[in-house]
C-alpha cells in the first residue's frame, strides 16, 4: 500500500496513504456563505451597467448565448482573483524562504507590503507552504508559515473571514507535515493570525485560536461527510438521501 502524503498542485488534491482525502478549504466550503449570492449578482448586475455595448453585442446573439455569458461572469472574476493570489503566495512562499524573486508589475506593491510585514513584526520562519495531514480526521492542506510560534496565513483577497480561524486551527492542529512517508511533527503554536495584504498596506488580524476552534473544525469535518452521503453520486440518482424516482408501471407489474 502507497503510504504518506501527496499533494498534486494542478488539482490541488490530496492522497494519504494512497486514498484521497478533502482538503481544509473544500472541508469548510460545507458552510453556507449567503453573501456569496449576493456578491454574485451583484457583479452581473455591475457588468451589466458599465458595459452596455458588450451587454448588446450579447444581446444580439440570442437569448441563451447572453444568459450563459452573463452567467460567468462572477466566476470569471473569481478565477480571475485566484489566479492573482496564487502568483502572491508563490512570490511569498519565496520570500519567506529568503529567495530572490522576479516580480511582476502588478504584484509589486502586494510583494512591498509582504516584505514591510516580514520586517515589522520581525518573522523567523520556521515552515513555508508546509503540506500538513491528520489520518485520524482525514484530511489534508497547506499551510503558508509557521514562524515565532504561532501560524500566520497571507490573504490578498477582500477581508478577512472568520473561516480563516478554523483554517488555521486545521492546520496547526493536524498531525504531521510532509510528503511521501517524510512525516514531520509540526511546531508548537501558540497563536493564529490572519495577514491582509493589500496595495495600499498590510493588517494583521488575530484568530481565535486553540483546542475549541479545532473541536469546532472536527464537527465541520463530520458535516461534510453528511453532507457528501446525502448528496451522493449526482451521476447514479439514488446514490444519495433521495432515492431514485419510483416508477408506477413497475410497481404494479412488480
Amino acid at each position: 500500500m502507497t503510504t504518506g502524503l501527496k499533494f498534486y498542485p494542478s488539482s490541488h488534491r490530496y492522497k494519504l496513504d494512497g486514498e484521497w482525502v478533502p482538503g481544509v478549504t473544500t472541508i469548510l466550503g460545507v458552510l453556507n456563505k449567503p453573501a456569496l449570492t449576493k456578491w454574485a449578482a451583484s457583479q452581473v448586475a455591475e457588468y451589466v451597467a458599465d458595459h452596455p455595448e458588450a451587454v448588446d453585442h450579447l444581446r444580439d446573439m440570442g437569448r441563451a448565448p447572453m444568459v450563459g455569458a452573463l452567467k460567468e461572469v462572477p466566476w470569471q472574476k473569481r478565477d480571475d482573483a485566484a489566479l492573482r493570489g496564487t502568483t502572491f503566495h508563490d512570490l511569498a512562499e519565496k520570500i519567506a524562504n529568503g529567495e530572490e524573486v522576479d516580480v511582476p508589475e502588478a504584484q509589486v506593491p502586494l510583494v512591498e507590503n509582504a516584505l514591510r510585514f516580514m520586517d515589522d513584526y520581525d518573522i523567523t520562519p520556521t515552515l513555508v507552504e508546509a503540506v500538513v495531514g491528520s489520518r485520524e480526521h482525514q484530511y489534508a492542506g497547506k499551510a503558508d508559515l509557521f514562524a515565532n510560534d504561532a501560524i500566520w496565513d497571507w490573504k490578498s483577497g477582500k477581508r478577512i473571514y472568520p473561516t480563516f480561524a478554523f483554517q488555521l486551527a486545521a492546520y496547526a492542529f493536524a498531525e504531521f507535515h510532509g510528503e511521501a512517508g517524510d512525516e514531520q511533527p509540526l511546531p508548537e503554536v501558540k497563536a493564529a493570525y490572519g495577514v491582509h495584504i493589500r496595495e495600499d498596506g498590510y493588517t494583521v488580524y488575530p484568530l481565535e485560536f486553540g483546542p475549541n476552534v479545532f473541536a469546532e473544525f472536527v464537527t465541520i469535518r463530520n458535516a461534510y461527510d453528511i453532507n457528501k452521503r446525502a448528496e451522493g453520486n449526482w451521476r447514479i440518482p439514488g446514490t444519495g438521501y433521495v432515492g431514485a424516482a419510483l416508477d408506477l408501471n413497475e410497481e404494479k407489474t412488480a
